[in-house]
């Protein structure tokens, strides 16, 4: 893993009236910069659609650059070469950053079952941080980085109510949420994943912030299986995060999942779970997703979602999330 990536790029040139992208970019980079420097950030979005003719997404990592283009063509998905030519000149001229250091993905409206999969086998890692806390993330070998930016502040929240308590993260994908919990001295983590990739995954992140596997379980299960069984052991938490994806039908999973159809099974299951106080934070991506609320009568359920979207994020539906606790 290659550790010695900058923290923070310096801005390399002046305003240029002829590219009002590049003027966005750095106008955007130098109004976080100083927030950046101040949490112990250095991964966090650039830009985000601002211009509609330059319909992309750049988020920073270290001293390098995730680009995605988002296409609407699923038979024609790559962003055009001279784009990709004008984007990397305004990224090098900014930042002075090599190509080799600009990273494109394409994202597309893709069918309802349609799984994303592994882009390659670089295994390029290095370290970056969010508010101090270190996380390996890999911008060559998959669609998705390591890390979901949107939900740094979400994160934040979790860390805050964490110190002393035992945390569940379900979907935890590369266990962000508890490792942010553990750093904040949470006395137990639980995180759980059906993937093999991503539970190696978390176990580096926690190696990486010196965090002890005998406190911070990570466990590879299909998540719905493992919540009925975790019910049936009597296991008690104060936190549970529940971030899961909106369509998964994993040859590993019993049974294709579904976050509309799947959620009131998820919530209920996990305030089985809770001690006396604790807290459930649940999200989803998914745009048509519906919260019914009269489903859960014991719990008291309030909407965050503008809470949690950071900053750097320009378009707020992002995400949505919710904050669940049992009603007194």
């Amino acid at each position: 893993m290659n550790d010695k990536a900058p923290f923070l790029l310096s801005i390399c040139d002046g305003e240029n009236k002829s590219s009002p992208l590049q003027n966005r970019i750095r106008k955007n980079y130098r109004h976080l910069r100083k927030w950046a420097n101040r949490s112990e950030t250095n991964c966090f979005r650039v830009y985000d659609r601002d211009i509609k003719e330059y319909p992309l997404v750049i988020d920073y990592y270290a001293g390098r650059f995730c680009v995605q283009y988002f296409s609407f063509d699923r038979d024609n998905d790559e962003a055009p070469k001279a784009l990709q030519s004008e984007i990397n000149a305004v990224l090098d001229s900014l930042f002075g950053v090599p190509p080799k250091h600009i990273y494109w993905r394409s994202r597309i409206r893709r069918r309802k079952l349609q799984q994303y999969e592994k882009k390659g086998e670089q295994r390029e890692f290095f370290t970056v941080q969010e508010y101090g806390v270190k996380f390996k993330v890999n911008l060559e070998d998959y669609l998705d980085t390591g890390l979901f930016l949107d939900h740094r502040e979400t994160r934040q929240m979790v860390a805050g109510l964490a110190t002393g308590k035992r945390v569940l993260n379900l979907f935890a994908y590369t266990s962000a949420f508890s490792v942010h919990a553990a750093h904040a001295g949470a006395a137990f983590t639980k995180s759980v994943d059906l993937s093999n990739t991503y539970t190696d995954w978390s176990r580096d992140n926690f190696l990486l912030n010196s965090l002890p596997s005998s406190t911070n379980e990570v466990v590879r299960a299909d998540c719905l299986k493992f919540l009925r069984d975790e019910v049936r052991s009597g296991a008690r938490y104060d936190l549970v995060v529940i971030d899961p994806p909106t369509i998964s039908r994993s040859k590993k999973m019993d049974e294709m999942f579904d976050v509309q159809k799947d959620y009131a099974f998820l919530i209920e299951s996990a305030v089985k779970l809770l001690s006396e106080g604790g807290t459930i934070f649940f999200s989803t991506n998914s745009r048509k997703f519906e919260f019914d609320t009269t489903l859960f009568p014991k719990c008291s359920v309030q909407e965050i979602s503008k809470k949690t979207v950071p900053m750097d994020f320009r378009r707020k539906h992002i995400h949505r999330c919710w904050r669940v606790t049992i009603a007194e």
